[in-house]
């Protein structure tokens, strides 16, 4: 079964929840309206189709290799990857002064996920390209912009982000490359780094690599980081491209899943030193390198929403043709396709509702994004940015756990055909697993929303959110239709359970963190599982109204059923959730080491 972008759902959702109307009145977006959103979508979904998605299980079948310092990867990509570069996709959202199209996050988001749908490990490579572009237009000198960004917005050159060391995982205290400043202003790079996605290819081009070090003399921890550009290729006074840097892929990892990703292993200064240039000011590296981060983190999450759209389509297809036993209802007196039986329904309906509410999510949070850089108005950005920071560590979390679950169903709805290679629905499951693991584990997002983002304001930020969410219960309730109704007693409920949390983690915080961050992940799958609920309880009211009116029937009343389902099936999940948390914090630690 081939991909088929979901247009129709994003535009959706890019419109009535978004408000890209609204976007397009902001400075710099006046050109960005829906009618351009409708059309980049349409081209990007022909592009990601048609090109990249045929691609996708010859990367699992022929993933890259390495010999001799050279890695090969899976033949086809890299035609494709020009191809990408050229249609101008790299620089959809990044600006307009260095060659980009300057659109808004909110339109690149969907174009982020029809790519990742189409092929997770071909889309790696742009993703950290677009991190190294962000980290270079906040903190690069004149000098580094003038040298790198257009040809890293252009797709010309790629680029990575190095901060992983063998004793250096999660943990970037413990980084010990070191950077040795010369008489130039230069300074030489000496280390390892390992798991860097696309650190070495075959496209072509320099390779524009990001890295953490230390400088003599820099403090302890992570006040002591800096980060450099450390160019494959030294690029000359023209731009073109010099004599090759030392710096060397000394092999490339064997995976479980996105296996045409190439993840290098990277050595630096083997002869004699590699060549960088300071990003920033010197020990100002991490915060630097947390720009790249954010973009990442939501990038990252936008993956998991992508392939579980790829997983849906495969299952939904599959259950429409395979044809084992009789339906329970007798509404066929013979073995029928199994999208007849109830629990299929089940799945493939928790696989739908799952992707659509974390896909409103995340465009809600790029739309937030959008008018936290863009509005005039100084009070309306910061309020912006507080709510888009809130939802990056869920658009990340949340969306990525949910993919795992989605992609299991996948291969669940398969029946023993899922469990074979053949069918293709196991690539899904496995190319997501990597998903809750890298730009920091589900852990690590849970930790930044209870301590950065809940218990250091008290929860004002949460309770912000609450009321917001408590506004559309009204609005639902005050609806005549059933669905309303019931999703607004639902919403209402998980919007309690959250409530009780966020008062239970701001009073523990400080005073037992062990009990606020015993239930720190369940917090971030209740927070996301709450928000990807409250957008699809908007969703069902703009379909109810659309449907009235005669538009798009049958598309509007689908939308009302998965937000219905979501409803009843899904955020039924957050009180409970909510009783393990501020109930089950002390059995946690209960079981002494020794006893593991």
């Amino acid at each position: 079964m081939s991909y088929r972008a979901p247009v129709k759902d994003m535009l959706f959702d890019i419109r009535h929840l978004a408000g890209i109307d609204q976007i397009a009145q902001l400075p710099g977006f006046e050109e960005a309206g829906f009618e351009t959103a409708q059309a980049v979508l349409e081209e990007c979904a022909k592009f990601n189709e048609g090109v990249v998605a045929p691609l996708n299980v010859a990367g699992d079948l022929q993933p890259s290799s390495w010999k001799d310092g050279v890695v090969t990867t899976t033949p086809g990509f890299k035609d494709a990857y020009k191809q990408y570069a050229e249609g101008g996709w790299q620089g959809l959202q990044h600006p307009t002064d260095f060659g980009g199209q300057g659109l808004p996050k909110t339109i690149g988001a969907a174009c982020g996920e029809m790519l990742n749908s189409a092929n997770l490990s071909f889309a790696l490579c742009p993703l950290l390209t677009d991190g190294a572009i962000e980290a270079l237009l906040t903190a690069g000198s004149d000098e580094l912009k003038a040298t790198y960004l257009e040809k890293l917005v252009s797709g010309e050159w790629t680029g990575t982000m190095n901060l992983t060391e063998p004793q250096a995982g999660s943990d970037l205290s413990m980084v010990r490359s070191r950077a040795e400043p010369q008489p130039d202003g230069t300074y030489k790079v000496f280390g390892t780094k390992i798991f860097i996605t696309y650190g070495e290819h075959d496209y072509g081009g320099n390779i524009v690599h990001l890295v953490l070090a230390r400088i003599p003399g820099a403090p302890e921890g992570v006040k002591g980081i800096s980060l450099f550009v450390v160019p494959k290729f030294l690029v000359n006074k023209d731009g073109s491209l010099g004599a090759r840097n030392d710096v060397h892929c000394v092999s490339i990892e064997h995976k479980l899943g996105i296996k045409a990703s190439p993840t290098a292993v990277l050595q630096y200064g083997d002869k004699g030193g590699a060549i960088g240039y300071l990003v920033g000011q010197e020990n100002r590296g991490l915060e630097y390198m947390f720009i790249m981060m954010n973009a990442a983190r939501y990038a990252v999450g936008v993956q998991g929403i992508a392939v579980a759209e790829r997983a849906y389509q495969k299952a939904a297809a599959f259950a429409k043709e395979r044809v084992q036993s009789r339906p329970v209802d007798g509404s066929v007196n013979a073995s029928a396709t199994i999208i007849h039986h109830p629990d299929v329904r089940r799945m493939l309906m928790t696989m739908r509702a799952l992707t659509e509410g974390c896909r409103a999510m995340a465009t809600v949070a790029a739309s937030a994004y959008d008018a936290a850089h863009h509005h005039p108005d100084a009070e309306v950005r910061k309020q912006n940015q507080a709510f888009y920071e809130f939802l990056v560590p869920l658009v990340k979390g949340y969306s990525t756990e949910m993919s795992l679950e989605v992609t299991s169903l996948g291969v669940q709805v398969h029946g023993g055909m899922g469990f074979i290679e053949e069918t293709g629905a196991a690539q899904y499951y496995r190319d997501s697993r990597i998903l809750t693991i890298y730009e920091g584990t589900t852990a690590i997002q849970a930790n930044d929303l209870v301590g950065r983002k809940t218990a250091r304001d008290g929860g004002q930020t949460a309770q912000a959110i609450a009321a917001q969410v408590e506004k559309t219960e009204g609005e639902l309730a005050r609806r005549s239709s059933a669905d309303a109704k019931a999703v607004a007693k639902r919403l209402g409920a998980a919007r309690k359970a959250f409530l009780d949390v966020v008062a239970f983690i701001a009073q523990q915080g400080k005073a037992s963190p062990n009990a606020a961050f015993a239930g720190s992940v369940p917090y971030l799958l209740l927070t996301g599982n709450l928000v990807a609920g409250w957008q699809l309880a908007r969703s069902l009211m703009a379909a109810e109204d659309l449907a009235a009116k005669g538009e798009d029937v049958d598309f509007m009343k689908a939308k009302v059923a998965t937000a219905r389902f979501y409803a009843d099936h899904i955020l039924t999940r957050v009180p409970a959730a909510r009783d393990a948390i501020v109930d089950g914090a002390d059995s946690v630690m209960a079981l002494p080491q020794e006893a593991f």
